[in-house]
Protein backbone atom coordinates (compact mmCIF):
# COMPACT_ATOMS: atom_id res chain seq x y z
CA UNK A 1 0.00 0.00 0.00
CA UNK A 2 1.08 3.18 -0.74
CA UNK A 3 1.75 5.96 1.96
CA UNK A 4 -1.40 8.13 0.85
CA UNK A 5 -3.58 5.29 1.28
CA UNK A 6 -2.63 5.25 4.85
CA UNK A 7 -3.88 8.84 5.48
CA UNK A 8 -7.15 8.19 3.60
CA UNK A 9 -7.50 4.81 6.09
CA UNK A 10 -7.54 7.10 8.92
CA UNK A 11 -9.02 10.07 8.03
CA UNK A 12 -12.11 8.04 6.60
CA UNK A 13 -12.32 6.61 10.60
CA UNK A 14 -11.18 9.21 12.51
CA UNK A 15 -13.62 9.36 15.76
CA UNK A 16 -14.07 6.35 15.64
CA UNK A 17 -10.70 4.45 16.69
CA UNK A 18 -10.74 7.04 19.69
CA UNK A 19 -8.12 5.28 21.96
CA UNK A 20 -5.12 5.93 21.38
CA UNK A 21 -2.55 2.84 21.67
CA UNK A 22 -0.80 3.74 25.02
CA UNK A 23 -4.46 4.39 27.00
CA UNK A 24 -5.88 1.03 25.36
CA UNK A 25 -3.21 -0.95 26.37
CA UNK A 26 -2.94 1.06 30.50
CA UNK A 27 -6.31 0.08 30.61
CA UNK A 28 -6.00 -3.62 28.92
CA UNK A 29 -3.71 -4.36 31.95
CA UNK A 30 -5.59 -2.68 34.48
CA UNK A 31 -8.71 -4.39 33.64
CA UNK A 32 -6.14 -7.80 33.97
CA UNK A 33 -5.04 -6.77 36.78
CA UNK A 34 -8.84 -5.95 38.50
CA UNK A 35 -9.93 -9.34 37.08
CA UNK A 36 -7.29 -11.27 38.79
CA UNK A 37 -7.56 -9.64 42.11
CA UNK A 38 -11.58 -10.44 42.03
CA UNK A 39 -10.25 -13.88 41.16
CA UNK A 40 -8.08 -14.29 43.80
CA UNK A 41 -10.53 -13.25 46.70
CA UNK A 42 -12.73 -15.81 45.53
CA UNK A 43 -12.74 -19.26 47.41
CA UNK A 44 -13.12 -21.24 43.78
CA UNK A 45 -12.10 -19.29 40.90
CA UNK A 46 -15.08 -21.25 38.80
CA UNK A 47 -17.56 -19.23 40.57
CA UNK A 48 -16.36 -16.00 38.60
CA UNK A 49 -18.62 -15.26 35.67
CA UNK A 50 -17.75 -15.47 32.20
CA UNK A 51 -17.34 -11.71 31.94
CA UNK A 52 -15.66 -11.48 34.86
CA UNK A 53 -12.61 -14.15 33.92
CA UNK A 54 -12.29 -12.43 30.74
CA UNK A 55 -9.41 -10.54 31.10
CA UNK A 56 -10.44 -8.81 27.62
CA UNK A 57 -8.11 -5.59 26.51
CA UNK A 58 -10.55 -2.66 27.34
CA UNK A 59 -12.16 -0.61 25.05
CA UNK A 60 -11.72 -1.93 21.81
CA UNK A 61 -11.24 0.66 19.22
CA UNK A 62 -12.67 -0.72 15.87
CA UNK A 63 -11.28 -1.11 12.98
CA UNK A 64 -10.48 -0.07 9.01
CA UNK A 65 -13.46 -1.36 6.85
CA UNK A 66 -12.63 -3.75 4.15
CA UNK A 67 -14.14 -3.58 0.87
CA UNK A 68 -16.35 -6.85 0.89
CA UNK A 69 -19.87 -6.01 2.67
CA UNK A 70 -19.48 -6.34 6.24
CA UNK A 71 -22.11 -9.27 7.80
CA UNK A 72 -20.55 -7.34 10.53
CA UNK A 73 -19.93 -3.23 11.34
CA UNK A 74 -17.58 -2.64 13.88
CA UNK A 75 -17.85 0.92 12.90
CA UNK A 76 -21.78 1.67 12.19
CA UNK A 77 -21.90 3.64 15.46
CA UNK A 78 -18.95 6.10 16.04
CA UNK A 79 -20.47 7.06 19.59
CA UNK A 80 -20.08 4.33 21.27
CA UNK A 81 -17.19 2.08 22.30
CA UNK A 82 -17.25 -1.56 22.90
CA UNK A 83 -16.38 -3.24 25.61
CA UNK A 84 -16.44 -6.56 24.46
CA UNK A 85 -17.18 -8.63 21.76
CA UNK A 86 -20.45 -9.89 23.27
CA UNK A 87 -21.24 -5.86 23.56
CA UNK A 88 -21.65 -5.89 19.91
CA UNK A 89 -25.05 -4.85 18.50
CA UNK A 90 -24.79 -7.79 16.15
CA UNK A 91 -23.79 -10.19 18.76
CA UNK A 92 -26.45 -9.32 21.06
CA UNK A 93 -29.38 -9.39 18.12
CA UNK A 94 -27.85 -12.67 16.14
CA UNK A 95 -28.56 -15.13 19.36
CA UNK A 96 -25.52 -16.61 19.13
CA UNK A 97 -24.88 -15.83 22.70
CA UNK A 98 -27.47 -17.98 23.48
CA UNK A 99 -25.97 -20.81 21.35
CA UNK A 100 -22.19 -20.82 22.11
CA UNK A 101 -20.82 -22.50 25.25
CA UNK A 102 -19.09 -20.30 27.77
CA UNK A 103 -15.44 -21.24 27.25
CA UNK A 104 -16.04 -20.28 22.87
CA UNK A 105 -17.40 -16.72 24.15
CA UNK A 106 -14.26 -16.13 26.16
CA UNK A 107 -12.16 -17.23 22.97
CA UNK A 108 -14.12 -14.80 21.10
CA UNK A 109 -13.59 -11.82 23.13
CA UNK A 110 -9.43 -13.00 23.17
CA UNK A 111 -9.78 -12.87 19.61
CA UNK A 112 -11.26 -9.65 19.14
CA UNK A 113 -8.93 -8.31 21.39
CA UNK A 114 -6.14 -9.01 19.14
CA UNK A 115 -8.09 -7.46 16.71
CA UNK A 116 -9.31 -4.23 17.81
CA UNK A 117 -5.79 -3.36 19.96
CA UNK A 118 -4.19 -3.48 16.45
CA UNK A 119 -6.59 -1.13 15.07
CA UNK A 120 -5.59 0.96 18.42
CA UNK A 121 -2.12 0.62 17.63
CA UNK A 122 -2.02 1.45 14.42
CA UNK A 123 -4.10 4.76 15.37
CA UNK A 124 -1.39 5.56 17.48
CA UNK A 125 1.55 4.79 14.45
CA UNK A 126 -0.09 7.21 11.97
CA UNK A 127 0.00 10.01 14.83
CA UNK A 128 3.42 9.61 15.06
CA UNK A 129 4.17 9.67 11.45
CA UNK A 130 1.62 12.50 10.59
CA UNK A 131 1.56 14.53 13.50
CA UNK A 132 5.25 14.73 14.09
CA UNK A 133 6.99 12.69 11.59
CA UNK A 134 5.51 15.04 8.82
CA UNK A 135 5.64 18.21 10.31
CA UNK A 136 7.17 20.91 8.02
CA UNK A 137 8.64 23.40 11.13
CA UNK A 138 10.01 19.93 12.53
CA UNK A 139 11.48 18.70 9.10
CA UNK A 140 13.19 22.48 8.20
CA UNK A 141 15.15 21.88 11.86
CA UNK A 142 15.87 17.89 11.72
CA UNK A 143 18.85 17.30 9.33
CA UNK A 144 17.50 13.95 6.81
CA UNK A 145 20.05 11.90 9.09
CA UNK A 146 19.30 12.98 12.08
CA UNK A 147 15.22 12.61 11.47
CA UNK A 148 16.13 8.81 10.22
CA UNK A 149 17.80 8.03 13.67
CA UNK A 150 14.97 9.32 15.44
CA UNK A 151 12.41 8.11 12.83
CA UNK A 152 14.01 4.53 11.42
CA UNK A 153 11.73 2.53 9.74
CA UNK A 154 8.81 3.54 11.45
CA UNK A 155 7.26 3.60 7.34
CA UNK A 156 7.52 0.13 7.22
CA UNK A 157 6.24 -0.75 10.19
CA UNK A 158 3.42 1.12 9.59
CA UNK A 159 2.47 -0.17 6.27
CA UNK A 160 3.02 -3.86 7.86
CA UNK A 161 0.80 -2.72 10.37
CA UNK A 162 -1.85 -1.75 7.87
CA UNK A 163 -1.69 -4.99 5.87
CA UNK A 164 -1.90 -6.96 9.02
CA UNK A 165 -5.45 -5.03 10.47
CA UNK A 166 -6.97 -5.19 6.90
CA UNK A 167 -6.46 -9.60 6.86
CA UNK A 168 -7.75 -9.66 10.70
CA UNK A 169 -10.54 -7.01 9.56
CA UNK A 170 -11.32 -9.22 6.75
CA UNK A 171 -11.50 -12.27 9.56
CA UNK A 172 -13.90 -10.97 11.54
CA UNK A 173 -16.28 -9.73 8.73
CA UNK A 174 -16.45 -12.95 7.27
CA UNK A 175 -18.76 -14.25 10.39
CA UNK A 176 -20.07 -12.77 13.42
CA UNK A 177 -18.54 -15.67 14.77
CA UNK A 178 -14.57 -15.38 14.66
CA UNK A 179 -13.12 -19.10 13.14
CA UNK A 180 -9.54 -18.03 14.21
CA UNK A 181 -7.21 -15.17 13.63
CA UNK A 182 -3.73 -16.82 14.56
CA UNK A 183 -2.96 -18.19 11.31
CA UNK A 184 -2.90 -14.72 9.99
CA UNK A 185 -0.39 -13.54 13.07
CA UNK A 186 1.82 -16.86 11.78
CA UNK A 187 1.60 -15.44 7.88
CA UNK A 188 2.36 -12.11 8.81
CA UNK A 189 4.90 -12.87 11.89
CA UNK A 190 6.74 -15.02 9.30
CA UNK A 191 6.56 -12.97 6.12
CA UNK A 192 6.68 -9.13 7.66
CA UNK A 193 7.15 -8.35 10.96
CA UNK A 194 11.22 -8.58 10.28
CA UNK A 195 10.76 -4.37 10.40
CA UNK A 196 10.57 -4.91 13.73
CA UNK A 197 13.76 -5.94 14.74
CA UNK A 198 15.08 -3.43 12.96
CA UNK A 199 13.11 -0.63 14.59
CA UNK A 200 13.59 -2.38 18.22
CA UNK A 201 17.82 -3.12 17.29
CA UNK A 202 18.00 1.14 16.42
CA UNK A 203 16.11 2.09 19.70
CA UNK A 204 19.56 2.61 21.78
CA UNK A 205 20.96 5.42 18.87
CA UNK A 206 17.00 6.62 18.99
CA UNK A 207 17.15 7.25 22.40
CA UNK A 208 20.77 8.67 22.07
CA UNK A 209 20.09 11.02 19.53
CA UNK A 210 16.79 12.32 20.89
CA UNK A 211 18.44 13.24 24.42
CA UNK A 212 21.25 15.12 21.78
CA UNK A 213 18.81 17.19 19.89
CA UNK A 214 16.60 18.00 23.35
CA UNK A 215 19.98 19.23 24.54
CA UNK A 216 21.59 21.26 21.55
CA UNK A 217 18.63 22.47 19.43
CA UNK A 218 16.42 24.30 21.46
CA UNK A 219 13.90 25.03 18.33
CA UNK A 220 13.74 21.10 18.64
CA UNK A 221 12.81 21.15 22.12
CA UNK A 222 10.41 23.79 21.39
CA UNK A 223 8.54 22.21 18.42
CA UNK A 224 7.77 19.05 20.38
CA UNK A 225 6.67 20.31 23.21
CA UNK A 226 4.18 22.34 21.33
CA UNK A 227 2.84 19.06 18.89
CA UNK A 228 2.95 17.01 22.78
CA UNK A 229 0.18 19.36 23.88
CA UNK A 230 -1.93 19.16 21.00
CA UNK A 231 -5.15 17.63 21.96
CA UNK A 232 -4.59 14.78 19.57
CA UNK A 233 -1.97 13.37 21.87
CA UNK A 234 -3.82 13.18 25.32
CA UNK A 235 -1.30 14.06 27.04
CA UNK A 236 1.21 11.64 26.05
CA UNK A 237 4.85 12.22 24.84
CA UNK A 238 6.66 12.02 21.74
CA UNK A 239 8.72 9.52 23.57
CA UNK A 240 5.48 7.21 24.81
CA UNK A 241 5.15 6.95 20.22
CA UNK A 242 8.67 5.76 19.98
CA UNK A 243 8.37 2.92 21.95
CA UNK A 244 5.43 1.55 20.55
CA UNK A 245 6.79 -0.90 17.96
CA UNK A 246 8.44 -2.45 20.52
CA UNK A 247 5.83 -2.66 23.39
CA UNK A 248 3.48 -3.96 20.36
CA UNK A 249 5.47 -6.33 19.58
CA UNK A 250 5.63 -8.40 22.88
CA UNK A 251 2.20 -7.50 23.53
CA UNK A 252 1.40 -9.16 20.44
CA UNK A 253 2.74 -12.53 21.32
CA UNK A 254 0.81 -12.36 24.95
CA UNK A 255 -2.37 -11.71 23.38
CA UNK A 256 -1.95 -15.24 21.60
CA UNK A 257 -0.97 -16.55 24.41
CA UNK A 258 -4.32 -15.41 25.75
CA UNK A 259 -5.98 -17.18 23.11
CA UNK A 260 -3.76 -19.53 23.43
CA UNK A 261 -5.25 -20.39 27.00
CA UNK A 262 -8.52 -20.64 25.78
CA UNK A 263 -8.53 -22.86 23.32
CA UNK A 264 -9.68 -26.84 22.81
CA UNK A 265 -6.54 -29.26 23.67
CA UNK A 266 -4.91 -31.22 20.79
CA UNK A 267 -7.36 -28.96 18.22
CA UNK A 268 -6.32 -27.27 15.27
CA UNK A 269 -6.83 -23.99 16.44
CA UNK A 270 -4.57 -24.49 19.29
CA UNK A 271 -1.72 -25.93 16.51
CA UNK A 272 -2.35 -22.36 14.79
CA UNK A 273 -1.97 -20.20 17.99
CA UNK A 274 1.37 -22.35 19.23
CA UNK A 275 2.53 -21.87 15.69
CA UNK A 276 1.94 -18.27 15.72
CA UNK A 277 3.36 -18.11 19.30
CA UNK A 278 6.12 -19.56 18.58
CA UNK A 279 7.34 -17.20 15.54
CA UNK A 280 6.54 -14.10 17.57
CA UNK A 281 8.80 -15.78 20.26
CA UNK A 282 11.69 -15.74 18.01
CA UNK A 283 11.31 -12.13 16.71
CA UNK A 284 10.49 -10.93 20.28
CA UNK A 285 14.14 -12.61 21.12
CA UNK A 286 15.74 -10.71 18.47
CA UNK A 287 14.48 -7.91 19.02
CA UNK A 288 15.70 -7.91 22.58
CA UNK A 289 19.38 -9.44 21.24
CA UNK A 290 19.48 -6.36 18.64
CA UNK A 291 18.96 -3.74 21.73
CA UNK A 292 21.31 -5.72 24.31
CA UNK A 293 23.74 -6.39 21.66
CA UNK A 294 24.22 -2.43 20.84
CA UNK A 295 24.48 -1.33 24.36
CA UNK A 296 26.69 -4.37 25.68
CA UNK A 297 29.36 -3.70 23.47
CA UNK A 298 29.62 -0.19 24.47
CA UNK A 299 29.43 -0.91 28.12
CA UNK A 300 32.13 -3.56 27.53
CA UNK A 301 34.59 -1.18 25.73
CA UNK A 302 34.28 1.64 28.42
CA UNK A 303 35.41 -1.32 30.87
CA UNK A 304 37.56 -2.74 29.61
CA UNK A 305 39.07 1.51 29.40
CA UNK A 306 38.97 1.51 33.30
CA UNK A 307 40.56 -1.59 34.19
CA UNK A 308 44.58 -1.78 35.08
CA UNK A 309 45.86 -5.25 35.56
CA UNK A 310 48.31 -5.46 38.34
CA UNK A 311 48.21 -9.50 37.72
CA UNK A 312 48.45 -11.00 34.47
CA UNK A 313 46.38 -9.09 31.89
CA UNK A 314 42.99 -10.57 30.87
CA UNK A 315 41.35 -9.35 27.74
CA UNK A 316 37.47 -8.25 28.64
CA UNK A 317 35.79 -7.80 24.91
CA UNK A 318 34.22 -10.50 24.10
CA UNK A 319 31.14 -10.83 21.67
CA UNK A 320 30.16 -13.54 23.88
CA UNK A 321 30.98 -11.77 26.97
CA UNK A 322 28.28 -9.13 29.10
CA UNK A 323 28.14 -7.47 32.47
CA UNK A 324 25.78 -8.71 34.69
CA UNK A 325 27.01 -6.76 38.20
CA UNK A 326 28.87 -4.48 39.40
CA UNK A 327 29.86 -2.75 42.61
CA UNK A 328 31.62 -2.18 45.87
CA UNK A 329 31.91 -4.61 48.95
CA UNK A 330 33.66 -4.23 52.34
CA UNK A 331 36.77 -7.32 52.23
CA UNK A 332 37.27 -8.58 55.65
CA UNK A 333 41.14 -7.96 56.34
CA UNK A 334 43.44 -10.71 58.33
CA UNK A 335 42.83 -14.28 58.92
CA UNK A 336 39.14 -15.43 60.71
CA UNK A 337 40.90 -16.59 63.48
CA UNK A 338 42.53 -13.06 64.31
CA UNK A 339 38.80 -11.09 64.04
CA UNK A 340 38.35 -8.85 66.66
CA UNK A 341 36.50 -5.72 66.77
CA UNK A 342 39.34 -3.74 68.25
CA UNK A 343 41.40 -4.15 64.95
CA UNK A 344 41.42 0.12 63.49
CA UNK A 345 40.12 -0.77 60.26
CA UNK A 346 38.30 -4.22 60.09
CA UNK A 347 36.57 -4.22 56.34
CA UNK A 348 38.58 -2.46 53.51
CA UNK A 349 36.43 -1.48 50.22
CA UNK A 350 36.86 -4.18 47.00
CA UNK A 351 35.37 -3.49 43.69
CA UNK A 352 33.68 -6.57 41.85
CA UNK A 353 33.07 -6.62 37.54
CA UNK A 354 30.73 -10.09 37.49
CA UNK A 355 30.57 -10.45 33.87
CA UNK A 356 28.35 -13.85 32.30
CA UNK A 357 31.25 -16.05 31.89
CA UNK A 358 34.44 -14.08 34.25
CA UNK A 359 34.60 -12.16 37.60
CA UNK A 360 37.38 -9.72 37.99
CA UNK A 361 38.00 -8.09 41.50
CA UNK A 362 39.63 -5.11 41.85
CA UNK A 363 40.70 -2.01 44.20
CA UNK A 364 39.45 1.86 43.26
CA UNK A 365 42.34 3.70 42.11
CA UNK A 366 42.42 7.45 41.47
CA UNK A 367 40.95 8.86 37.90
CA UNK A 368 37.81 6.63 37.76
CA UNK A 369 40.01 3.58 37.01
CA UNK A 370 40.10 0.21 38.92
CA UNK A 371 43.08 -1.71 39.58
CA UNK A 372 42.76 -5.52 38.93
CA UNK A 373 44.23 -8.35 41.72
CA UNK A 374 42.03 -11.27 41.02
CA UNK A 375 39.94 -12.66 38.96
CA UNK A 376 38.03 -16.30 38.01
CA UNK A 377 35.97 -18.00 35.61
CA UNK A 378 32.00 -17.99 36.78
CA UNK A 379 31.91 -21.56 36.87
CA UNK A 380 34.49 -21.78 39.28
CA UNK A 381 32.82 -19.36 42.07
CA UNK A 382 31.27 -20.64 45.07
CA UNK A 383 29.43 -18.61 47.80
CA UNK A 384 28.58 -19.81 51.01
CA UNK A 385 26.13 -17.25 53.39
CA UNK A 386 27.92 -16.46 57.12
CA UNK A 387 25.51 -17.09 60.09
CA UNK A 388 24.59 -13.93 61.48
CA UNK A 389 27.26 -12.65 64.27
CA UNK A 390 26.13 -9.70 65.71
CA UNK A 391 26.02 -6.32 64.20
CA UNK A 392 29.55 -6.20 62.42
CA UNK A 393 28.64 -9.64 60.89
CA UNK A 394 25.61 -8.59 59.59
CA UNK A 395 25.11 -9.18 55.50
CA UNK A 396 28.45 -11.05 55.64
CA UNK A 397 29.35 -13.86 53.14
CA UNK A 398 32.29 -16.20 51.78
CA UNK A 399 32.69 -16.02 48.35
CA UNK A 400 35.59 -18.96 46.86
CA UNK A 401 37.09 -18.60 43.75
CA UNK A 402 38.04 -22.70 43.50
CA UNK A 403 41.00 -21.82 40.96
CA UNK A 404 41.95 -17.53 40.90
CA UNK A 405 44.02 -15.29 38.54
CA UNK A 406 47.31 -17.27 40.24
CA UNK A 407 45.44 -21.43 39.75
CA UNK A 408 45.29 -21.76 43.37
CA UNK A 409 41.48 -21.51 45.53
CA UNK A 410 41.60 -17.90 47.25
CA UNK A 411 38.77 -17.23 49.74
CA UNK A 412 36.98 -14.00 50.35
CA UNK A 413 35.09 -12.91 53.45
CA UNK A 414 32.60 -9.51 52.02
CA UNK A 415 29.96 -7.18 53.73
CA UNK A 416 27.27 -5.93 51.46
CA UNK A 417 25.46 -2.87 52.52
CA UNK A 418 22.32 -4.68 53.15
CA UNK A 419 20.80 -8.37 53.31
CA UNK A 420 19.09 -7.84 49.59
CA UNK A 421 22.21 -6.72 48.36
CA UNK A 422 23.74 -9.66 50.01
CA UNK A 423 21.35 -12.03 48.39
CA UNK A 424 21.63 -10.41 44.92
CA UNK A 425 25.08 -10.73 44.72
CA UNK A 426 25.14 -14.10 45.81
CA UNK A 427 23.00 -15.24 43.54
CA UNK A 428 24.53 -13.09 40.41
CA UNK A 429 28.35 -14.80 41.93
CA UNK A 430 26.65 -18.74 42.03
CA UNK A 431 23.58 -18.52 39.94
CA UNK A 432 23.03 -22.57 40.70
CA UNK A 433 22.31 -22.00 44.23
CA UNK A 434 19.29 -23.32 45.66
CA UNK A 435 16.60 -20.28 46.23
CA UNK A 436 14.41 -20.40 48.82
CA UNK A 437 11.45 -21.13 46.54
CA UNK A 438 11.69 -23.87 43.55
CA UNK A 439 11.09 -22.27 40.39
CA UNK A 440 7.83 -23.35 38.53
CA UNK A 441 9.87 -26.16 36.10
CA UNK A 442 9.90 -28.32 38.81
CA UNK A 443 5.82 -28.02 39.24
CA UNK A 444 5.70 -30.20 42.53
CA UNK A 445 6.41 -27.13 45.01
CA UNK A 446 3.52 -24.43 44.96
CA UNK A 447 5.95 -21.37 45.02
CA UNK A 448 4.58 -17.88 46.12
CA UNK A 449 3.47 -15.65 42.59
CA UNK A 450 3.04 -12.13 42.45
CA UNK A 451 1.56 -9.57 39.85
CA UNK A 452 2.94 -6.19 38.69
CA UNK A 453 0.17 -3.56 39.92
CA UNK A 454 3.35 -0.85 39.09
CA UNK A 455 5.49 -0.50 36.14
CA UNK A 456 9.07 -1.10 36.91
CA UNK A 457 12.14 0.03 35.12
CA UNK A 458 15.55 -1.80 35.92
CA UNK A 459 18.24 0.16 37.12
CA UNK A 460 20.87 -2.85 37.79
CA UNK A 461 22.00 -5.68 35.42
CA UNK A 462 20.76 -7.90 37.50
CA UNK A 463 17.29 -6.68 38.22
CA UNK A 464 14.26 -7.10 35.89
CA UNK A 465 12.07 -4.82 34.00
CA UNK A 466 7.97 -5.45 34.80
CA UNK A 467 5.19 -4.33 32.72
CA UNK A 468 1.78 -4.20 34.60
CA UNK A 469 -0.31 -7.56 35.30
CA UNK A 470 3.19 -9.44 34.48
CA UNK A 471 2.81 -13.02 36.98
CA UNK A 472 6.07 -14.43 38.75
CA UNK A 473 7.00 -16.98 40.65
CA UNK A 474 8.81 -15.48 43.85
CA UNK A 475 12.25 -17.55 43.89
CA UNK A 476 13.81 -15.27 46.99
CA UNK A 477 13.02 -12.12 48.70
CA UNK A 478 14.63 -10.30 51.21
CA UNK A 479 13.27 -8.32 54.56
CA UNK A 480 14.48 -5.24 53.23
CA UNK A 481 11.95 -5.23 50.29
CA UNK A 482 13.62 -6.91 47.37
CA UNK A 483 11.80 -10.03 45.42
CA UNK A 484 13.82 -12.29 42.94
CA UNK A 485 11.01 -13.42 40.60
CA UNK A 486 10.87 -15.49 37.59
CA UNK A 487 8.17 -13.97 34.78
CA UNK A 488 6.28 -16.66 33.43
CA UNK A 489 5.53 -15.72 30.21
CA UNK A 490 9.01 -15.42 29.44
CA UNK A 491 10.90 -17.50 32.01
CA UNK A 492 13.37 -14.02 32.79
CA UNK A 493 15.10 -13.89 35.72
CA UNK A 494 15.67 -10.64 37.98
CA UNK A 495 15.02 -8.20 41.40
CA UNK A 496 12.56 -5.22 41.77
CA UNK A 497 10.75 -3.86 44.65
CA UNK A 498 8.60 -5.58 46.52
CA UNK A 499 6.24 -2.87 46.24
CA UNK A 500 6.06 -3.36 42.58
CA UNK A 501 3.50 -6.13 42.69
CA UNK A 502 0.52 -7.91 44.96
CA UNK A 503 1.05 -11.43 45.82
CA UNK A 504 -1.55 -14.06 44.63
CA UNK A 505 -2.96 -15.62 47.80
CA UNK A 506 -5.51 -17.95 46.06
CA UNK A 507 -3.72 -21.92 45.43
CA UNK A 508 -6.20 -22.46 42.37
CA UNK A 509 -5.09 -19.20 40.66
CA UNK A 510 -1.55 -19.99 41.41
CA UNK A 511 -1.71 -23.52 39.58
CA UNK A 512 -4.07 -22.55 36.96
CA UNK A 513 -0.82 -19.98 36.03
CA UNK A 514 1.66 -22.50 36.01
CA UNK A 515 -1.19 -24.88 34.05
CA UNK A 516 -1.31 -22.10 31.43
CA UNK A 517 2.33 -21.35 31.28
CA UNK A 518 3.40 -24.71 30.64
CA UNK A 519 0.83 -25.17 27.39
CA UNK A 520 2.21 -21.92 26.08
CA UNK A 521 5.65 -23.61 25.67
CA UNK A 522 4.67 -27.56 25.25
CA UNK A 523 5.35 -27.06 21.68
CA UNK A 524 8.69 -26.89 22.41
CA UNK A 525 10.24 -29.48 23.75
CA UNK A 526 13.49 -28.58 23.98
CA UNK A 527 12.87 -25.40 25.79
CA UNK A 528 11.03 -26.94 28.46
CA UNK A 529 14.55 -28.60 28.80
CA UNK A 530 16.27 -25.73 28.63
CA UNK A 531 14.07 -23.72 31.19
CA UNK A 532 15.78 -25.68 34.33
CA UNK A 533 19.13 -25.41 33.42
CA UNK A 534 19.63 -21.82 31.47
CA UNK A 535 21.63 -19.41 33.46
CA UNK A 536 19.44 -16.89 33.34
CA UNK A 537 21.13 -13.23 33.37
Amino acid sequence: PTFNHHRNLDGKHRGILRLLYQEYRDKSTRQEIETRRLQDSQTDPEESSPSEETPSEAEPTGTPESKAPPQISLLRNSNSRFNLWQDLPEIRSSGVLSILQPDEIKLQEAMFELVTSEASYYKSLNLLVSHFMENERLKKILHPSEAHILFSNVLDVMAVSERFLLDLEQRVEENIVISDVCDIVYQHTVNHFSVYITYVSNQTYQERAYKQLLQDKPAFREVISQLELDPKCKGLSFSSFLILPFQRITRLKLLVQNILKKVEEKSDRENTALDAHKELETVVKACNEGVRKMSRTEQMISIQKKLEFKIKSVPIISHSRWLLKQGELQQMNGPKTSRTLRTKKLFREIYLFLFNDLLVICRQIPGDKYQVFDSAPRGLLRVEELEDQGQSLANVFILRLLENADDREASYMLKASSQSEMKRWMISLAPNRRTKFVSFTSRLVDCPQIQCVHPYVAQQPDELSLELADVLNILDKTDDGWIFGERLHDQERGWFPSSMGEEILNPKIRAQNLKECFRVHKSDDSQRRKLGSRNRQ
